[in-house]
């Protein structure tokens, strides 16, 4: 039997809560999953399920199925409590709005792990009221009765029954025989709740796909509609077993509904109640490179497009002494043991943000210094946040150092006059090349502002994004072009003139709508990339990513950026869908851009 573990929610309500908390009580908890929330006596709700299921007598092996705005969190919790990351399936989505739905990112695991097996599916973001429950009894009773099974518990008074999955059950056969999904008052007198914890046959799991087919909307997509779908439509037997227990499903309603449990069972690490301070956050977009990359750094042009899938945030506020804040999963200072140090900074390596924060500063200090802009004796904290993936080459650090600049300005109270955007960019850029050395191109900051013109986002076709789940670092994609360059080599010369001839005639493309035209300048594109920085400096990842998409599927496919994702336009919808789950399958993350 296999387990899978649901993680995938993004808890949009209950972030937002919490970070609006004027008390400060819950300060800590800003960013962390649901999943990962202290739960009874400060144990992680995860750590319980997982010790729960762990047992490999129960269980050939356990799935975590995550999304990409939080897949960081997870991928550390692993590392640190002896889960293997492997198992750990990102769905791609970064933002409730794109979210799959339960029974997809279900399917997901199933199709992309190629299972043939029984399956307990468990919603891991919930609390259970009794962690002494047996999960092999649960088990036991899936193999008695040799159908599906669905868990339930008798609703405690003051709970809706239009807030959970309410069954009818037969008290002498045990199979429930009426599914409701959140139902409306009067249309059953049944308290009995069913939460997200089934057993499901391994002959069942082809109902899945015919259920996504009849499903399109991700409202309908919930694993309750699912089981009521098969309960109420199909027929499929399937039987209630009773725990004698209560579930919470934590941040699904209001903060009522976390700050009870969790505020009962942990209580906030500050003490006393303390009106949180005024804070200024700033919210960079990452960018992919649409046209014309990599000719940014060689006096080129470029066509590039900010989205909304990743960002990065930084958040000021004042203080008594100067203060940069570690990021707990980027900057780690605490480990679950050696083991999960040597773990970490064998794949992470040991530079996180915070050296990006105290840079920035320093630049920024330096700037207003040498430029007569007297800035008030006030100190600060600074703190960041984001969700751009590590080393894929979709600007993460840039995010990072223009996020803060804006913090900055926005604290000294500076205006576009004192530092124009020109400039800005600029210093943006020094912060990585000469304090950090790290590689970095123009189209991040839009340096080179006389060729810079706006375009209409409604004109963008409906572009891909795919990225290795195990990158390399992409600062190693720029190779010795630029060393050719400056020498005056006359193949790299003629290339980048003809970036820029490909950028000009992208943007007519696009303006025009002409997708089919737009696609063939894409893959030029990468071409006469691949001809001067070669395959052996690309790397096979990326050679893989455009082979699978180009080769197999037809779509038209670049890299965004200096490596390790890439950006897509497949014209045939049928082909998309298929393309997707190939590279989820050759465990690549997949997601649909979302233009800002």
């Amino acid at each position: 039997m296999i387990c899978i573990l649901l993680v995938a929610g993004h808890g949009a309500v209950l972030e937002t809560e919490i970070k609006n908390d004027s008390s400060g009580l819950y300060s800590h908890l800003e960013g962390v999953p649901k999943a990962l929330l202290p739960g009874i006596g400060g144990k992680k709700i995860l750590d319980f399920w997982w010790e729960a299921v762990k047992m490999r007598q129960l269980f050939s092996e356990v799935y975590l199925v995550t999304n990409a705005d939080k897949y960081k969190h997870y991928e550390r919790w692993a590392t640190a409590n002896d889960f293997p990351v492997e198992n750990i399936i990102n769905d791609g989505t970064t933002m409730y709005e794109t979210r799959l739905g339960a029974v997809s990112d279900l399917e997901l695991v199933i199709r992309s792990k190629k299972l043939h097996d029984d399956v307990m599916v468990i919603a891991a973001d919930m609390l259970c009221a009794d962690q002494n429950f047996d999960v092999a009894q649960v088990i036991k009773f899936f193999t008695l009765m040799k159908g599906e099974l669905a868990i339930y518990y008798e609703m405690e008074e003051g709970e809706k029954t239009s807030s959970r999955g309410i069954v009818e059950v037969c008290a002498n056969t045990h199979r429930i025989t009426k599914f409701y999904e959140k139902p409306c008052p009067g249309i059953t007198e049944s308290r009995m709740a069913s939460v997200v914890f089934y057993c499901l046959q391994k002959e069942t799991l082809s109902t899945l796909d015919e259920f996504l087919k009849l499903h399109e909307n991700v409202e309908d997509r919930a694993l309750g509609k699912y089981l009521e779908w098969v309960i109420n439509d199909v027929k499929i037997p399937v039987y209630g077993m009773k725990l004698p227990t209560g579930f919470q499903l934590i941040g699904q309603v209001s903060k009522a509904v976390f700050y009870q449990p969790v505020h009962s069972f942990c209580p906030s690490k500050k003490k006393k109640k303390k009106k949180r301070k005024k804070e200024n956050s700033f919210v960079t977009l990452f960018r992919i490179g649409i046209m014309g990359n990599p000719s940014d750094g060689f006096c080129g042009k470029t066509i590039a497009m900010t989205i909304s899938n990743f960002w990065a945030e930084v958040t000021i506020c004042e203080s008594k002494s100067l203060v940069l804040v570690p990021h707990p999963l980027n900057d780690p200072t605490e480990f679950g043991s050696l083991q999960d140090l040597y773990c970490i900074s064998r794949k992470e390596g040991y530079q996180g943000g915070l050296r990006l924060l105290q840079a920035t500063c320093k630049k920024f200090y330096q700037f207003c210094s040498q430029n007569g802009i007297a800035l008030a004796q006030r100190n600060f904290t600074l703190k960041y946040d984001t969700n751009i993936p590590r080393q894929v080459g979709l600007a993460g650090s840039s995010a990072i150092v223009s996020a803060t600049v804006k913090c900055l300005m926005k604290f000294y109270t500076l205006t576009d006059d004192d530092l124009p955007k020109p400039i800005r960019a600029r210093l943006v850029l020094n912060v990585e090349t000469d304090e950090l050395f790290i590689t970095a191109g123009l189209q991040d900051r839009v340096v080179q502002n006389r060729n810079y013109t706006r375009m209409d986002i409604r004109c963008a076709p409906p572009f891909w994004i795919a990225y290795l789940g195990d990158p390399s670092d992409s600062g190693k994609i720029h190779s010795d072009v630029r060393h050719r360059w400056l020498n005056g080599d006359p193949e790299v010369l003629e290339a980048m003139k003809r970036f820029a001839e490909l950028a000009d005639q992208a943007k007519t493309a696009l303006e025009s709508r002409n997708w089919t035209e737009l696609a063939n300048l894409m893959n030029e594109n990468f071409d006469l990339r691949r001809s001067i920085y070669t395959d052996a400096c690309l790397g096979p990842g990326n050679l893989k990513m455009v082979e699978l998409a180009r080769q197999q599927y037809g779509s038209a496919v670049k890299l965004p950026g200096s490596g390790g994702a890439v950006v897509g336009l497949c014209l045939d919808p049928e082909k998309l869908v298929d393309l997707k789950a190939a590279f989820q399958e050759a465990g690549c993350v997949f997601c649909h851009v979302v233009p800002y």
